[in-house]
């Protein structure tokens, strides 16, 4: 399994850039046009993402995104499990554990991908 990627919802982008850019000492990058919107970095075992802060359900509170080979298997145990799935998609979906935690899963990337 890859590192989870981190990922944090901003009201000023540049300011939580500077921030992390100060904090961590790295530099978080533009996303390709396939993986959304915002920034982040892939470095060391450290995958963290930044977006503008909009009003989806990923954008009270930062999320971790977890990667999955099979997402609907997998949200699937989620509900069985006493989850939720608050967002579903094809490739990302937000959710909740058994104890009202948010947390993100990610579909890996097929071969064509």
């Amino acid at each position: 399994m890859p590192a989870p990627l981190i990922e944090f919802p901003a009201d000023d982008p540049d300011r939580a850039r500077r921030f992390w850019r100060g904090v961590l000492g790295i530099e978080l990058r533009p996303r390709h046009v396939a993986a959304g919107s915002g920034w982040e970095v892939d470095t060391d075992g450290l995958r963290l993402g930044l977006h503008a802060r909009a009003a989806g359900p990923g954008d009270t509170a930062s999320l971790p995104y977890f990667t999955v080979a099979d997402l609907p298997a997998t949200l699937e145990r989620v509900r069985e499990l006493g989850g939720s799935v608050v967002h579903p998609g094809d490739r990302w979906a937000v959710c909740r554990d058994s104890e009202g935690s948010p947390f993100a899963l990610a579909a890996a990337p097929g071969p064509a991908d």
